[in-house]
């Protein structure tokens, strides 16, 4: 791995992990306002208590992005963040909410893509580079 790979992956890692758990975090503890509040969750027809489920498994997979070793759970992680990011951007589009509003979750699904792709091969599950 090159070193202008390996900065690409840690950059992009350590924001996904940081956006994960700052969301997750404030779903777990049912915020009002802000990405992933109480107000967006059911401006898009979600029940509140999605909130828990996804909060958790946001902070989850975060840890489980930045451990060493466990190839298998990371791919699981990245896979959660990938469908969890890309179901919040179509929630966006199909209530006709705006680019604003869609803009949080397509840079967390960036950075999920950037980072699963630079990903080191010791931590590459399916495919050494």
């Amino acid at each position: 791995m090159t070193k202008r790979n390996k900065i690409i992956y840690w950059v992009a890692t350590v924001w996904l992990a940081l956006g994960m758990v700052a969301t997750g975090g404030g779903q777990v503890f049912k915020m009002e306002e802000g990405q992933g509040g109480m107000d967006m969750i059911t401006h898009l027809g979600y029940p509140v208590y999605f909130l828990t489920i996804l909060g958790i498994w946001k902070i989850l997979g975060a840890v489980a992005v930045l451990v060493p070793k466990f190839p298998l759970i990371k791919e699981w992680a990245y896979a959660g963040f990938f469908f969890c990011m890309s179901g919040a951007i179509f929630s966006h589009i199909a209530i006709g909410d705006s680019i604003t509003k869609i803009f949080p979750a397509s840079l967390l699904l960036v950075l999920t893509v950037v980072s699963w792709y630079f990903r080191p091969a010791e931590k590459n599950l399916f495919f050494n580079k």
